[in-house]
């Protein structure tokens, strides 16, 4: 595991890229934050975080099986990557500031399907620039691209 990559992953660095087209100016792997997001737009006030749908156990999705061996140690592994996942999230929220978790898988189809590309970021395009939503804990962008079919 001390091979994998924690930080300017590729799918980090393709999501950056996309931001900085689109004219947003960020910071990378913002230290001064809670869980240390992948990108944070400070004008936005706004937290990026791209996962990989294994490591943060993405719901029904097929990238996040389950190892055969050794399912004792990963089971411990994956819990404790979605707790600390959720405890970074609350702290964040206590903080104001808006959390964006990008997904691998649609990272992926993203690059696989331009239509669907620019559905998505026209809606992280607007889940960035409104106003922090007390009552909107998560904000999923997969779900509102879901809808939009």
């Amino acid at each position: 595991m001390a091979r994998i990559k924690s930080k300017n992953t590729k799918p980090e660095i393709y999501i950056r890229k996309l931001l900085y087209k689109m004219g947003y100016r960020y910071r990378v792997n913002y230290s001064q934050l809670p869980g240390t997001p992948d990108i944070f737009i400070l004008k936005y006030n706004t937290a990026i975080f791209v996962n990989g749908c294994f490591w943060h156990r993405h719901e029904n999705c097929k990238i996040a099986t389950f190892p055969k061996t050794h399912t004792e140690y990963w089971e411990k592994k994956f819990r404790r990557n979605v707790e600390r996942d959720i405890e970074v999230r609350e702290k964040l929220f206590e903080m104001d500031i808006s959390v964006i978790t990008i997904w691998e898988c649609e990272i992926n189809k993203m690059q696989r399907n331009e239509e669907y590309k620019k559905k998505y970021l026209k809606i992280l395009k607007n889940r960035i620039e409104r106003v922090f939503n007390y009552e909107e804990k998560d904000i999923s962008v997969q779900m509102e691209v879901a809808e939009e079919k």
